[in-house]
């Protein structure tokens, strides 16, 4: 009935009420405002990349405001449709109602998760590496497996991938690779996915049938773009060059297009074989060591803060998160927030949304 629908109508009111002011509608109005007006101004492209980022930043303003609009919008039409069907005692609008509600929840759930990415490096591109755990072949396929399942959540999302490295299996699936992925939050969203991934199943590399557990890390880093954050030392840098690998065409192995970076004073070693020249896959190396490089910053300094506090903390990535059961039943389990997904093939599909979302509300919490 119409009437039953009022205590849910009436908490997505609260809900936009809230988002109105957790998004500072009214000043993220005036900045917006004031964004356009300096772009006005003579000389405003005289200096190219601040006014680059100038008007990146008036267009994030503008998408924020135009999704705070349409939901605003879309709340004042379903709730005078609901107020116009109980004035007439008109029950045949209660679908139309329902349906108009899941609607704008769903979109409202859209709105509030992006909130929630407060991070400095959270609007950035992520780079994400995944890595063969012990366990061979059914290691290899399951990081094959987990690159499908990444991918499959970025193109849902039109955002762009990129190989930056692939090393294939032994005999199948993948030993390690790493994905450039670019789109607006993607580094605020990919970070939950940092960390050790379990899979349950009959492995179908085993001529008995038997039931195997295997690993595969997960690592996500931004990707920087202000130069300026990560200043790096040429002469502590050595660059090698070797022919690629893997797949590629009749361009593969004919030439040393491939580039290995090593960073001296930290030790980290990146590589890309993806691109056709080695010019290239320099700068996408070099990218890929600009993040790695930013990563280990970041941790040095949730180290000092853990030192000063005197609390003993996890900064390591190494901590399983998930696992994926294929037999005896289908389950996907989230370890960090206890969110079950039953439908195992929908969450290999691209599917891991839920998870993204509960973990980062679990982390607002507890701010």
């Amino acid at each position: 009935m119409l009437a039953d629908l009022k205590k849910e109508l009436e908490m997505l009111g609260r809900r936009i009420e809230d988002l109105g002011f957790l998004f500072d509608f009214d000043n993220k109005l005036k900045k917006a405002a004031e964004l356009e007006s300096r772009s006005a101004e003579d000389g405003f492209w005289d200096e190219p990349e601040a006014a680059q980022k100038a008007m990146q930043e008036i267009n994030r303003l503008q998408s924020r405001i135009n999704d705070y609009n349409q939901v605003s919008r879309m709340y004042e039409d379903v709730n005078l449709l609901w107020q116009l069907g109980m004035e007439e005692g008109d029950e045949s609008l209660e679908k139309e109602v329902s349906r108009d509600m899941e609607e704008l929840e769903a979109i409202l759930s859209g709105i509030e998760l992006v909130l929630l990415l407060s991070g400095p490096y959270d609007r950035a591109n992520a780079v994400i590496s995944l890595h063969a755990g012990a366990g061979g072949t059914e290691a290899q396929d399951w990081v094959e497996m987990l690159l499908r399942m990444y991918t499959r959540w970025a193109d849902e999302r039109d955002y762009g991938v990129e190989t930056l490295d692939f090393l294939p299996g032994d005999e199948a699936g993948v030993k390690s690779a790493s994905l450039l992925i670019t789109g607006e939050n993607v580094y605020g969203y990919l970070k939950t996915e940092k960390g050790v991934h379990r899979l349950v199943r009959i492995s179908p590399f085993d001529a008995s049938g038997r039931r195997h557990t295997s690993f595969a890390s997960v690592d996500v880093l931004p990707e920087v773009e202000d130069d300026n954050l990560v200043v790096i030392d040429p002469g502590d840098l050595k660059v090698d060059t070797y022919r690629s690998g893997g797949a590629g065409g009749q361009h593969v192995n004919k030439t040393d297009s491939a580039v290995r970076i090593t960073h001296l004073p930290s030790g980290i070693v990146v590589q890309c074989q993806n691109e056709r020249s080695q010019h290239a896959n320099r700068l996408k190396a070099m990218k890929f060591l600009q993040a790695k490089l930013l990563d280990l910053q970041l941790k040095q300094k949730e180290q000092e803060i853990s030192a000063l506090r005197g609390e003993q903390q996890d900064i390591a990535w190494g901590s399983q998160i998930r696992s994926y059961i294929f037999q005896p039943y289908t389950l996907v389990k989230d370890h960090r927030t206890g969110v079950e997904i039953g439908n195992v093939d929908a969450v290999m599909n691209g599917n891991i949304s839920p998870f993204i979302s509960a973990y980062l509300q679990s982390q607002a919490k507890h701010r």
